[in-house]
């Protein structure tokens, strides 16, 4: 539609239609300030709810026995013996005498050539070894085409001892540089010496390929095969069942291969961060490798109880190289606990829920003493109380805020003439009291109260209300439901350490009635209930707006704007279709005056 501003009558009528459209628009504004209270009704529902949940994660953990069953130990001495204690353990005095601590099996090899470096690789310094250690193995080296000129070209592997064996064509490599082949003499060795136009010279402990002639780009070396040396070799080692520890198709036995590049510091390492269970290192001081079992105690075959706990394969690991023996062989630990004298594996054991971790060889006595720990589980009650006021505060807050309704949101004309700050402050007040005197919550907060002071049937220690064991309601009117343990907390310390059972059935009990539940698992029920309530007016996040009552009304009042401001466009071209007549009416009337004036003139 063309729109005529004025040019006939000298009036503004863009500003004059503004003006008329802002009283059009009053309820569409109101509208949309109905849509945002909503939504920050909605946001704080679910915030409230993110409250009581996570109160939930935690009143979970209050329903563990594990909460009220922590255990202290002390040990006479623990440079001799350490303990610990889970909740399962009884409250008791163990004594410990005559311990002779588990020892692991360890093997050490006869002496190495001094002139071993155990950086450098195995291969070139293959003479300090026998040759039986060595096995040949094919490896199949993919055709190479070269990005950039180069006479160099480095083979994964090094230790290689010839080329294409299995192909009947000995000591020969092909080039293939624009369709023409061409085929390079192969010389292995260690020095190079001068390489002629037709040779490829292979270092063999580096596999570096070093060609007579410079490559060009593009060029591809062929396909071919080569002999690498590799250690091949395998350990057994056995768990305390007496079973190999290794792959079964192996024989329980863990093999091992490495090429003739790797050094013998890498392999040791490779061995020690392998599953077979064995530390392994070089004493560059004796020139000697040593290799100890990770885990404590006579672990031998379930078919061999007095056989080596490492058995050794490979000529490398036996007569070839190291020599290491046969017949090594960890010790268990043994010690008397309460006049029984016993053994085991390890050095760290369990028993009637204590661990012990022995430290040292003794002969005398060294007492433990399991208790409870009073201090601990006192702590996990006063958290979860100190918790619970956190969440009663902040929910009473939103509940009883006062609403300001002097402040509703704000428009985005009205927001463009606040500053960012002016805007925050605003939106502050507008959001204040949304909650306020909110039934679901405010039953919720009374079901809380009422699971704290009712009484636990059933129970068969001494507790059964809260104020048995020292807790009880603020008297400060304004704390509103808060709760309180009385003075220091002397009396809950004295109730868990007379009947910490009684105090653990008043919280974590379980019944089929209220009544008979114990009080953490009433709060649960009433979260749950409170919580489920919330999400049918507020929803969840991933919930559809079709799920909760307030999408509902969201989606009704998101319709309404729809088709409001469809009919207020309706209404603007109907003004600027009024003033565009007027305008030429106008007009005429000016053309008809300019033609009149004319037959006087």
């Amino acid at each position: 539609m063309v729109r005529v501003s004025g040019l006939a009558s000298g009036m503004d009528i863009d500003q004059i239609v503004s003006d008329l459209m802002k009283a059009e628009r009053m309820p569409i504004d109101k509208m949309k300030k109905q849509k945002q209270t909503l939504e920050w009704q909605r946001d704080d529902y679910r915030s409230m709810n993110l409250l009581l949940s996570d109160f939930n994660n935690l009143a979970f953990n209050m329903t563990l026995q594990s909460s009220y069953s922590s255990k202290t130990v002390s040990s006479a001495d623990e440079t001799k013996v350490k303990a610990a204690a889970t909740s399962s353990a009884g409250n008791a005095s163990y004594t410990l005498s005559n311990v002779t601590m588990a020892t692991a099996a360890q093997t050490i090899s006869t002496s190495i050539d001094s002139s071993m470096d155990p950086t450098k690789s195995l291969w070139s310094q293959r003479g300090s070894m026998d040759s039986s250690v060595w096995t040949e193995k094919t490896v199949e080296q993919a055709a190479i085409t070269l990005s950039a000129d180069t006479s160099t070209v480095k083979l994964a592997k090094g230790a290689v001892s010839a080329v294409n064996q299995n192909t009947g064509t000995l000591n020969s490599i092909s080039v293939t540089t624009d369709g023409t082949s061409k085929a390079y003499t192969v010389r292995i060795g260690t020095t190079a010496g001068t390489i002629n136009y037709n040779e490829v010279f292979i270092n063999e402990d580096t596999g570096e390929m070093t060609f007579g002639t410079t490559l060009t780009s593009g060029s591809t070396i062929e396909a071919f095969s080569y002999q690498q040396n590799v250690l091949n070799f395998s350990m057994t080692t056995y768990d305390s069942t007496g079973k190999a520890t290794g792959n079964i198709q192996d024989g329980g036995s863990t093999p091992f291969e490495f090429d003739g590049s790797t050094s013998l510091n890498t392999l040791l390492t490779q061995i020690s961060n392998s599953k077979v269970g064995i530390s392994a290192f070089f004493d560059e001081g004796t020139n000697k490798v040593v290799m100890t079992r990770k885990d404590t105690g006579n672990l031998s075959s379930v078919d061999s109880p007095d056989g080596s706990n490492m058995v050794f394969s490979g000529a490398f690991l036996t007569t070839g190289f190291l020599q290491l023996a046969g017949n090594a062989k960890g010790t268990d630990a043994k010690f008397t606990l309460n006049g029984l004298e016993t053994t085991r594996k390890s050095n760290t054991f369990t028993t009637g829920g204590v661990t012990y971790t022995l430290q040292n060889n003794f002969t005398g006595d060294v007492r433990v003493n399991v208790s409870n720990d009073t201090q601990k589980v006192f702590d996990t009650i006063k958290d979860f109380v100190t918790k619970y006021n956190e969440l009663i505060e902040k929910i009473n807050g939103k509940i009883t805020e006062e609403r300001d309704r002097n402040y509703q949101p704000l428009t985005d004309q009205e927001r463009e003439k606040l500053t960012d700050k002016q805007a925050e402050q605003w939106d502050d007040k507008a959001k204040s009291g949304l909650l306020k005197g909110d039934t679901i919550l405010s039953s919720g907060l009374n079901q809380m109260r009422s699971n704290w002071y009712a009484s636990v049937s059933g129970v068969s220690g001494a507790f059964s209300q809260l104020t048995d064991i020292g807790i009880s309601t603020s008297a400060n009117y304004s704390d509103r439901g808060k709760l309180v343990i009385e003075g220091d907390g002397t009396k809950l310390k004295e109730a868990i350490e007379k009947d910490p059972q009684s105090v653990m059935d008043l919280f974590m009990k379980s019944g089929s009635t209220t009544s008979e539940k114990g009080i953490v698992r009433r709060l649960r029920d009433t979260i749950t209930q409170t919580v489920s309530k919330v999400e049918q007016r507020a929803g969840r996040s991933t919930w559809t707006s079709e799920q909760f009552l307030l999408g509902r009304n969201l989606k009704s009042v998101n319709s309404q704007i729809t088709s409001f401001e469809s009919r207020l466009t309706q209404v603007e071209d109907r003004y600027y279709r009024q003033f565009t007549a007027m305008e030429k009416a106008i007009q005429n009337a000016n053309a008809q005056s300019a033609q009149l004036s004319q037959y006087f003139s």
